[in-house]
């Protein structure tokens, strides 16, 4: 055998032991890494033990030294009894907390009501035919409408301007009007969501369903929606997580939730620290949802890559 042969062969034994892998420097077919193989291992590893002290070091020092230039800014004691009173924290700690049960049904009530018109919205954006070219333009304006409508002036309108007329059997509730006028943002958000999902999915997938028998129904509802929907998961989560924070606004018309138990306090105390502390407890609720989301989109893409996901 030649040098070149011997070295092809050594090759060809780490790539199958690296295919293989190997359990206490033996594979379950009996395979022996080789010395090369090992080197390289044990360099991999010393690389991953390297870059993690050296990402653990240079967090450490950042954090001292954003927290050097805060502690010694001048205006920091004043600062710290404003915003950061622990006395106030537990005062308002409780209080807060029962309001954001209002935030968490208004995100449950909400969201369902966002995910079913946001898709009502998308799906007639898509129909085809001149017959539904008027449903087609009222879909479009409808999200053109609310997509440029700052929030905030959305709520206020609904919120504000609907009890002002004095309709017969229309509510006046702050909660149902604010949980309204989130929905009809929020679901002009979430129908491009979908109708970009729907349009992703190649026209030969509802050509093969018509092919099969299936009717322009029956190929959007078994065939369409499906993929274009597990498509649009990460940027409907996204679009979830931005209405878990929103929901406080709803405060403005006069519910009580986590932003208004704060703001009940702060009027009474002259102290900031409320506001603080319902912060907090969005972040808390919100981080587990992006984290999620992040998990849930890496996962797809990695299914995407290896041919599992379409």
């Amino acid at each position: 055998m030649t040098v070149a042969e011997g070295e092809a062969a050594r090759e060809g034994a780490d790539s199958e032991g690296d295919m293989t892998g190997t359990v206490d420097g033996r594979s379950a077919d009996g395979y022996v890494p080789s010395e090369r193989r090992r080197a390289r291992e044990r360099h991999q590893r010393a690389r991953a033990r390297r870059a993690t002290a050296v990402a653990a070091l240079s967090t450490l020092v950042t954090a001292v030294v954003l927290y050097l230039v805060v502690v010694e800014a001048p205006g920091w004691p004043r600062t710290k009894e404003t915003f950061f009173s622990a006395d106030y924290a537990r005062e308002a700690l409780p209080k807060v907390l029962e309001g954001l049960w209002l935030n968490v049904r208004l995100l449950a009530v909400c969201g369902v009501a966002v995910l079913v018109l946001g898709m009502l919205i998308a799906i007639a954006r898509t129909l085809r035919g001149p017959v539904f070219f008027p449903l087609r333009v009222l879909a479009a304006a409808y999200t053109d409408f609310f997509r440029g409508l700052p929030l905030i002036i959305n709520l206020m309108i609904v919120v504000l301007g609907v009890p002002a007329l004095r309709l017969q059997g229309v509510t006046v509730d702050p909660v149902l009007l604010g949980g309204t006028a989130l929905t009809l943002t929020y679901s002009a958000y979430v129908a491009e969501v979908f109708r970009a999902g729907i349009e992703s999915i190649h026209p030969s997938q509802r050509a093969a369903a018509r092919s099969l028998g299936l009717t322009n129904r029956q190929a959007l509802r078994y065939v369409v929606l499906p993929q274009a929907v597990r498509r649009q998961v990460p940027p409907l989560l996204n679009d979830l997580v931005s209405l878990q924070k929103d929901t406080g606004l709803v405060s403005i018309g006069g519910a009580v939730d986590a932003v208004r138990a704060a703001d009940i306090i702060v009027g009474r105390s002259l102290n900031y620290t409320p506001y603080i502390v319902a912060g907090l407890v969005f972040v808390a609720l919100t981080i587990p949802m992006t984290r999620f989301t992040d998990w849930l989109t890496a996962r797809m893409d990695r299914q995407r890559a290896q041919g599992g996901a379409l």
